[in-house]
């Protein structure tokens, strides 16, 4: 977190020193660096147990090399379940789910750290690298029966199967990511940065990937059917993703089966026992 406070000030200084195109250059840095957090003691643990493995990504956005991307398993079981997570977080954040899951012997679990999340390599990342990576997993340990992720991993789950064209016999997205663009000015708008260094950064955007980051929104990238075996965990006073982009979404979506856990937190609930316990309920109905 020292960094991200870091890049913070220097923003804030940038903004009052009137400097746009430096400015510009660590606005990169804003949206792109994930903070990463260490593991703790139980978290060890629980990782200590794992299979582990490791697959590459190719990096041409920040650092045009392969990173290698740490992978973590657990259970011998017929049925696959893959875990994504959030932005800024690791593998390890699902150590509750983790647990629960490992109780089902039928069950082999696979996660994984993103590219510059956790113990991967990188220092910044961002959707495509997410979603390379998801790709890069399946393909490295088999395709999964049940995807699950968490806020940003939720989304890049989408981009990466729509891509290889697997339908899970079940998808379960936790505390979603919808629209990437307004998170990219959320950010911006919270540390004060003014409206025309907001478009410049989204006009610099463009011309380095060739679409708005507003392409990059749920409700573009998915694209499964209504046969689809979806549930949805959600808190309607999630300070990080507004409630009406995710209503929004599900009124396109109505066969999506959801559940409110109102005031759990958009970064605690996944480790709420209510939740876990439901999202073995969901898991244990479909094998």
């Amino acid at each position: 977190m020292k960094k991200l406070k870091q890049i913070i000030e220097q923003v804030k200084t940038l903004i009052a020193e009137n400097k746009p195109d430096e400015l510009n250059t660590m606005l990169w840095q804003l949206i792109c660096y994930p903070p990463k957090i260490p593991l703790r003691l139980h978290q060890e643990q629980l990782f200590s147990e794992a299979e582990k493995f490791t697959v590459t990504v190719n990096d041409p956005y920040f650092t045009n090399q392969q990173l290698n991307i740490n992978g973590f398993k657990w259970g011998t079981g017929s049925h696959k379940v893959l875990l994504s997570h959030g932005w800024g977080s690791k593998a390890a954040d699902f150590d509750g789910l983790i647990n629960a899951l490992r109780e089902n012997k039928d069950l082999q679990i696979v996660a994984f750290d993103a590219p510059a999340n956790g113990s991967s390599d990188g220092d910044l990342s961002n959707l495509l690298l997410f979603a390379n990576a998801v790709k890069a997993v399946i393909a490295a340990t088999g395709e999964p029966d049940i995807a699950i992720g968490h806020s940003f991993g939720t989304m890049a789950n989408v981009s990466a199967l729509t891509e290889l064209h697997i339908t899970p016999m079940l998808l379960v997205s936790i505390a979603p990511f919808i629209l990437l663009q307004e998170n990219f000015i959320r950010s911006m708008t919270a540390v004060g940065v003014p409206a025309d260094a907001q478009q410049a950064f989204l006009e610099d955007f463009k011309s380095r990937y060739g679409i708005y980051p507003s392409e990059y929104a749920m409700q573009k990238l998915y694209t499964f059917d209504d046969t689809l075996n979806h549930w949805l965990a959600y808190d309607d006073h999630d300070a990080m993703l507004p409630d009406a982009y995710l209503q929004d979404f599900l009124k396109a979506h109505p066969t999506i089966k959801t559940k409110n856990y109102s005031g759990a937190g958009h970064e605690r609930v996944i480790k709420s026992a209510e939740l876990i316990a439901d999202v073995m309920e969901q898991v244990n109905g479909v094998l």
